[in-house]
């Protein structure tokens, strides 16, 4: 067979095009790569201590311990920028594995009760346990969010017909309210707790040094691969449990390892940053509104662009009410859901 043949040129002799998929998804990922990036290192130099980027460069390339401008991007910001990149990443694609799940296409990854697993173990950890650092609870928050998730996939899997997506939402969502009663409840009980978690509970950024980074890295890296190798399955599974089944692939055991992707990542996220909603849900429906549905470019557009929103977001925070702190999960919300509300009432949801 001539060469030709496996790469068919068009009839004025020029190379083929790329799929449509392909010309909208690669200028996403670069925009997106590229925005991230930007916004991360000039938000080395905003916040409630100014620094001139100048000073920033110095930091990064010839760093000094001993001044104070070093330590700040060094030991505070660098790590923050690090953690909103893959936090804000690992959320887009857990929202848009959420949404192929249930097909919702504004389903939200704390629909499996991620969030509200979280913070009961957190509670539960501070006013019981006496855990009041960011590095004690973050393995409350992620086994917490890792028990309830189970907990909703055994619910939304125990009738005879199996589970299916409308199960997933009402089992998600009665263990969510479930959940949050209790966890109130605890926090009505005990002032101390309350104290502490009210500050884990808005999602922040700051604080959070290299080492919770590592703790949870190899949990989201896990998560993400299963992602990844769920691409061509979830296409399959866009057309139906008939039509899936019928193609030889197995329904019941890609739920389950899509729901375990969910819980790594969102589970991970959670853990280290706290709750922070809207990036799950808008980074994927924003990354779906231009590539569509197939999972392979999905994907990957959806980690940029839900690590482009948490960073712009967290940045554009810090410097709107500078010398003043916004914690990350507000700015993400204030500053991200008129985005949203302006793409869905612009344009036509995309159906799953």
């Amino acid at each position: 067979m001539s060469a030709t043949a496996s790469s068919p040129v068009r009839r004025d002799g020029a190379p083929p095009r790329r799929p449509a998929v392909a010309r909208r998804a690669v200028p996403l990922l670069i925009g997106a790569g590229a925005a991230t990036v930007i916004v991360a290192i000039i938000g080395f130099g905003v916040g409630s201590h100014p620094i001139a980027p100048a000073q920033v460069f110095e930091a990064v390339t010839a760093y000094d311990p001993t001044r104070n401008d070093h330590l700040v991007v060094i030991a505070s910001r660098l790590p923050r920028a690090v953690l909103g990149i893959l936090v804000g990443a690992v959320l887009g694609v857990a929202g848009a594995l959420m949404q192929s799940l249930t097909r919702n296409p504004l389903a939200d990854p704390g629909i499996l009760g991620v969030n509200a697993g979280a913070s009961l173990l957190v509670v539960v950890a501070i006013a019981y346990l006496g855990v009041t650092s960011i590095h004690g609870y973050v393995w409350f928050a992620f086994l917490g969010a890792a028990l309830a998730a189970v907990l909703v996939f055994a619910l939304g899997s125990a009738h005879r017909s199996g589970a299916t997506p409308v199960r997933f939402a009402l089992a998600g969502t009665a263990v969510a309210i479930a959940i949050g009663a209790v966890t109130q409840m605890i926090l009505i009980s005990n002032e101390t707790a309350f104290q502490y978690f009210r500050f884990w509970s808005v999602g922040s950024l700051q604080g959070r040094g290299f080492d919770v980074i590592v703790a949870v890295l190899p949990f989201l890296a896990v998560g993400i691969a299963i992602a990844l190798l769920l691409a061509r399955p979830l296409d399959t599974l866009a057309l139906g449990d008939a039509t899936a089944r019928s193609l030889g692939t197995p329904v019941g055991g890609v739920r389950i390892a899509t729901a375990l992707a969910v819980v790594l990542l969102s589970g991970g996220a959670t853990a280290a940053a706290g709750p922070i909603g809207f990036i799950g849900l808008a980074g994927a429906h924003i990354a779906r509104q231009i590539v569509g549905n197939a999972h392979r470019w999905l994907i990957p557009c959806s980690i940029l662009v839900g690590a482009c929103l948490l960073v712009c977001a967290d940045a554009l925070g810090r410097a709107l009410v500078a010398p003043a702190d916004l914690q990350s999960g507000i700015a993400a919300a204030l500053l991200g859901s008129p985005l949203f509300i302006a793409l869905v009432r612009s344009r036509r949801v995309a159906s799953l």
